[in-house]
């Protein structure tokens, strides 16, 4: 027996013996499909407990009565869509962060089938809801256009969805300070629905958690800068992004749903798109409306790194 033959025959228990207690450490790669799927389905909980019937649609071929209205899986109208995206991005990206949180666990495989999880629930909830809508509207090409922009938006919703699950869930803190971004900014949106599935006008007790809702997204973004830090570019410049995102989107949402939802101006779509651009130009440069959630992320992103500075030095000191 030569000397390479005995070192191969000794090392062979130690390394089987590795393999033995990672394969013990991780997780069931079935149960990350079961994660995808309960993430999704959270996702969609604010329209769940509606009872899931479709709002009433101004294109709709027979006149017929909310409690009539057929059953889907995603609330279209030309009304909804930013609740459309807020129920999509959020599931994808709570199961970004399970995945963030068991990655030291996570199997081969195990992303890929969350990822799937999250996705089947997502197409079938667009699929399903463009068919019902498909089977009651009117046949004109007003209802043809209106029905493909809506699933257009769901299907694009689809997609960032998956972009900010993969950010969250596998990027450095960088990348993941995006996509918590992005599910941040869209989830004032999500908890409003949640709290009045109902709508606004049927808020209930107390009547400040609703308000205090509009907090929620400065909050979670300046808690994802402070949680990355600011001590490389790329954090930096995620830090930065995030900020002129928190600035950006509220404004530009609120030009779209304005625009999208004049009644008046849903024939005359160069009309539609310039009212768009002034509502988007009047709240971007309101300042009551953009530097007090500003203000709320920096103080908070600062105040937390402040703490994380505090802890390592408390550290360094306990170890020296």
């Amino acid at each position: 027996m030569t000397p390479e033959s005995t070192l191969d025959t000794s090392a062979a228990p130690s390394v089987a013996a590795e393999d033995a207690t990672s394969n013990a450490k991780d997780l069931s790669r079935w149960l990350f499909l079961v994660i995808g799927v309960a993430s999704a389905l959270f996702g969609l909980l604010p329209w769940l407990i509606t009872g899931l019937r479709l709002p009433l649609q101004n294109l709709w071929a027979v006149e017929t009565l909310p409690d009539d209205m057929p059953l889907a899986l995603l609330p279209f109208s030309q009304y909804h869509l930013t609740i459309i995206a807020a129920l999509i991005v959020i599931g994808s990206a709570t199961a970004g962060l399970v995945a963030r949180a068991l990655r030291d666990r996570t199997p081969r495989g195990g992303l890929a089938l969350l990822v799937l999880g999250v996705g089947v629930v997502h197409l079938v909830a667009v699929t399903q809801t463009a068919m019902v809508v498909a089977g009651g509207l009117r046949d004109d090409p007003m209802s043809e256009l209106y029905l493909t922009g809506v699933t257009a938006v769901a299907v694009t919703a689809v997609a960032l969805g998956l972009g900010v699950l993969g950010l969250i869930a596998r990027a450095p803190r960088a990348g993941a300070v995006i996509g918590f971004t992005v599910a941040a900014l869209l989830s004032s949106g999500w908890l409003h629905a949640l709290l009045s599935p109902q709508g606004p006008a049927f808020a209930g007790e107390p009547p400040w958690l609703f308000g205090a809702v509009r907090w929620v997204a400065p909050v979670l973004i300046g808690a994802a800068i402070a949680w990355a830090g600011v001590n490389t570019i790329g954090r930096i410049i995620a830090a930065v992004a995030s900020l002129a995102m928190l600035w950006i989107a509220p404004a530009l949402i609120t030009g779209a749903t304005s625009a999208i939802g004049s009644r008046v101006l849903a024939r005359h779509l160069d009309e539609m798109l310039h009212y768009g651009i002034g509502v988007f130009r009047m709240a971007l440069l309101e300042p009551s409306l953009v530097v007090p959630p500003l203000a709320v992320a920096v103080v908070v992103a600062a105040g937390g790194l402040v703490l994380r500075a505090l802890r390592r030095d408390r550290v360094r000191r306990a170890q020296t």
